[in-house]
């Protein structure tokens, strides 16, 4: 048997990597190395879901100084410090970067910092020395992607969003899905205006119709333009910001352009064409169930390779890969009924079928909700909260449940244990629900909406 430096090699220190790397030394004692040339902790801690949660929380306020009056309070004139927020969000993110570089410590893991290369199939190269494992595991993440548009240059992507210096008075927004909405909320609750441009009829493609309807409505009540099937020809720097050049209208101008047009997997320079690995036509490594490349001793998780780009998948992934390899208990995820969020204002939470989906395969009932949260009763402010529920006709069983509102995304974490373990109609129905909250509402619904199909 060949002597191998490591028993584990992992190129990316992001949230899968790390959790795959403590659970192979920590709890089946391997000797294990990561490899990293950014931060540790990767995208979702340092770029994505925590900096950018950190902001959401910080555009609210200007809700809720607006919201105490109908409650009695009055607030005086408020001022946003963004800097200061910026700083704020910074200090957390190094606090957590030493709590991973702690827990790998702890899990007796070598950290390596640069850009690993895969050499051969059990040879990794980092800055031009060479480190061998038994088994290598690729988690280098995604990374923005930018179209091939004249003066692309000038555009910033999710990653400098969240260290730009100052607050701009204007901004646009390129793109439909998450992130975009997601930061169309923060920049427009911290003052900015904003203009989102999306090349499709309607923001969020793959999520619940009536989601995507609701929040469209929801934005433009925050004075977040939308310009639909509109494209971007040009970006110009002008003297005093950007001159964007459309097919829709003939020019907008703006102080900054961001472009959030999806993500692709970060595999280009580690290696993986000399060595073979075999790659999707957008880049992404091919996998097995149980995450392994086609080389018997390579594996991959997370968003590179484009399953489902999302931090827990990540997550679990990795432990199923550690149980795999070193425990000898061969573990798949299961990527059906994965619950998510969107952290747009109002946010939304969803597990499941959206209704398109369903109908495909299913004769469906759908039960929804909508309403004025108690909260804006007193408060005054024009705000609703959407539930729905898709059921099997045949099965009573609750094949999505989607939500708009405050607290969705806390909300449908408990709901996605139900749908997770199969729960019907009647479970919903047979459940008490817990008042005044908004969460009764899901087992409160007792009629079907007409279908319009029937």
């Amino acid at each position: 048997m060949a002597e191998y430096d490591y028993d584990l090699i992992t190129i990316g220190g992001g949230s899968g990597g790390v959790r795959a790397s403590r659970f192979s030394a920590q709890r089946y004692g391997k000797k294990v190395a990561v490899i990293e040339n950014l931060r540790i902790g990767g995208t979702c801690v340092m770029r994505g879901c925590v900096p950018k949660k950190l902001l959401v929380y910080g555009s609210h306020f200007s809700d809720h100084f607006e919201d105490a009056e109908g409650f009695g309070w009055s607030v005086g004139e408020s001022r946003h410090d963004w800097a200061k927020l910026i700083a704020a969000k910074t200090k957390e993110l190094n606090r957590l970067e030493d709590v991973y570089h702690r827990l790998l410590r702890e899990a007796g893991v070598d950290e390596i910092t640069g850009t690993g290369k895969l050499v051969d199939a059990h040879t990794v190269e980092v800055d031009g020395k060479t480190y061998t494992a038994e088994h290598i595991l690729i988690a280098t993440g995604g990374w923005p992607k930018l179209p091939d548009v004249p003066g692309i240059e000038h555009a910033i992507t999710s990653n400098e969003a969240l260290d730009l210096e100052s607050l701009p008075e204007r901004i646009v927004i390129v793109g439909g899905g998450y992130i975009a909405v997601e930061f169309a909320g923060i920049f427009a609750g911290l003052g900015a205006e904003v203009t989102v441009i999306i090349r499709a009829e309607n923001i969020l493609r793959g999520f619940d119709q009536t989601m995507r309807e609701a929040l469209r409505d929801e934005m433009a009540k925050r004075g977040i333009n939308v310009l639909s099937e509109c494209q971007v020809k040009s970006i110009e720097k002008t003297d005093s910001g950007y001159s964007l050049r459309l097919d829709q209208v003939d020019f907008l101008e703006t102080d900054l352009v961001m472009y959030a047009t999806g993500r692709g997997p970060n595999t280009k320079g580690i290696g993986l064409e000399e060595v073979g690995v075999e790659m999707d036509k957008n880049g992404a490594i091919v996998v097995d169930e149980y995450s392994k490349t086609n080389i018997d001793n390579i594996y991959a998780i997370g968003d590179v390779t484009d399953r489902i780009q999302l931090t827990p998948v990540a997550l679990a992934e990795g432990m199923a890969f550690a149980r795999t390899v070193f425990a000898g208990e061969p573990t798949s995820m299961s990527y059906e009924n994965v619950p998510s969020a969107v952290f747009s204002q109002p946010p939304i939470g969803t597990v499941g079928l959206t209704e398109a989906d369903a109908r495909k395969d299913h004769d469906v009932l759908i039960f929804q909700s909508r309403f004025r949260p108690m909260k804006h009763t007193l408060s005054g402010r024009d705000e609703h909260s959407v539930m729905k529920l898709i059921v099997d006709k045949k099965t009573d069983r609750v094949l999505g449940a989607h939500m708009i509102g405050d607290d969705a995304p806390e909300i449908i974490q408990g709901i996605g244990i139900a749908v997770k373990a199969g729960a019907t109609k009647a479970d919903f129905d047979a459940t008490i629900g817990i008042h005044p909250t908004a969460a009764e509402e899901f087992v409160t619904m007792r009629e079907p909406l007409r279908d319009e199909e029937d």
